[in-house]
């Protein structure tokens, strides 16, 4: 599949150590079926890392690997070593709400709570508690001008969050991991339901972000991968249906 793949130059960076670092990472399910297996991946900062590969593949379970979102799902066990600024994630009292708050995850459909746009941007600080409520007005305008949905919702910041559009929608999921001010964002297939011109949006967004964030995006969309990528990462399926990443 890399060798279809025209990867554009990459920018010049600096050789700064990943901000994540994945090691011999494998997922069993039910003790017995691999998942994926022996995964290394580096995550530079600054640059967006395109996983691809077909459906199958582990790539959506690799990237709640990354922030450890695969907690939440019964019968997975993970093994191997994956580092944030070099410190393990799965060790023993890791706070997993701060990590997740650090390493934002938007999924493939927009997930909107009850409640009004800027209840669902503020959830995530609410809940770690970290902000005082004197901060939260600011930091609710600032996620939503990252997120470039500030001039849309501005006026009607009380107004429920299911009365956007999805592209809107899946900005203000966005707007909501960056309000916890991630250092790394995790994007599953993030445009796959919108439309062209949210597609767009979205991807423009993305290019805006890699300035801030490290962003690790899976899709399918092969020119999506080229016109954002600073490398890419291809899981195929192995005989035993194990998700392994292709040399390249």
């Amino acid at each position: 599949m890399l060798d279809a793949l025209r990867i554009p130059e990459a920018r010049p960076r600096s050789s700064a150590a990943p901000v994540l670092a994945v090691r011999g990472l494998s997922v069993t399910a039910g003790g017995r079926r691999q998942v994926l297996r022996d995964i290394d991946l580096d995550i530079a900062p600054g640059s967006v890392l395109c996983i691809i590969g077909p459906s199958g593949a582990g790539k959506t379970t690799l990237l709640r690997c990354l922030n450890r979102l695969v907690d939440l799902v019964p019968d997975l066990t993970v093994s191997g070593d994956v580092r944030f600024h070099g410190a393990p994630i799965y060790a023993r009292g890791v706070d997993v709400d701060a990590l997740r708050a650090r390493i934002g995850m938007i999924f493939q459909q927009p997930a909107v709570f009850p409640g009004s746009i800027a209840d669902n941007v503020l959830f995530g600080v609410r809940h770690t508690g970290r902000l005082p409520r004197r901060a939260l007005p600011e930091r609710l305008e600032r996620a939503l001008r990252e997120a470039a949905l500030w001039s849309e919702v501005a006026h009607r910041l009380d107004e429920r969050a299911a009365s956007l559009s999805v592209g809107q929608q899946q900005r203000l999921c966005l707007a909501r991991a960056l309000a916890g001010e991630p250092e790394v964002l995790l994007l599953d297939e993030p445009t796959s339901a919108l439309d062209p011109q949210s597609t767009e949006a979205i991807e423009e967004l993305i290019l805006r972000l890699r300035e801030r964030h490290a962003v690790v995006l899976v899709t399918h969309n092969l020119g999506q991968a080229e016109r954002l990528a600073d490398s890419v990462a291809c899981l195929t399926v192995r005989s035993d249906g194990a998700g392994e990443l292709e040399p390249r």
